[in-house]
């Protein structure tokens, strides 16, 4: 197990890997410790060559805890390539669910690994933005980082240097 907190031009994310794989990519405040592993290190080196549309797909083992449900839905996320995006509607009827569009929408924002599984590639029916646990700005940006190519780095201090 181990955590890292990055700087990113998102704000701080914090990386939490447990033995199966990476846990938690959050926003936000970073944990009171940081005891970096080899997870979290492939993670934010990977999320350093993400931003700069080095990387369009994530290699890092995923482990994210949640119901068979938000489950489902997050592993349909992996399905959505990088650059598109998909309706909630589209995502229930992925899953097998084509009435479930407002529990895949709660699923969305219940996912615990930002920017690694791609709930920011979910948009309304319209095409409109619609709700993300990281803020509208942060979903529009990597969107945006998608479809136009790199945006900027990611200082993964702790880290070990090796994806420099």
């Amino acid at each position: 197990m181990g955590s890292l907190a990055i700087e990113t031009g998102l704000g701080p994310l914090t990386l939490v890997a447990h033995e199966d794989g990476l846990a938690r990519a959050e926003f936000g405040a970073p944990p009171r410790s940081s005891e970096p592993c080899a997870v979290t290190e492939a993670a934010a080196c990977q999320l350093l060559a993400y931003f700069r549309a080095e990387l369009t797909v994530f290699e890092v083992p995923l482990a994210p805890i949640g119901t068979d449900f938000q489950r489902a839905v997050w592993r349909e996320l992996l399905n959505i390539p990088f650059g598109e995006t998909r309706s909630y509607s589209q995502v229930a009827a992925a899953i097998g669910r084509p009435n479930a569009s407002r529990a895949v929408g709660a699923a969305n924002g219940a996912n615990p690994i930002a920017i690694f599984i791609p709930c920011h590639r979910v948009i309304g029916q319209q095409g409109g933005l619609t709700g993300y646990a990281g803020g509208l700005e942060r979903k529009r940006v990597l969107l945006d980082l998608e479809l136009g190519g790199g945006l900027f780095g990611v200082c993964a201090e702790g880290a070990s240097g090796a994806c420099a």
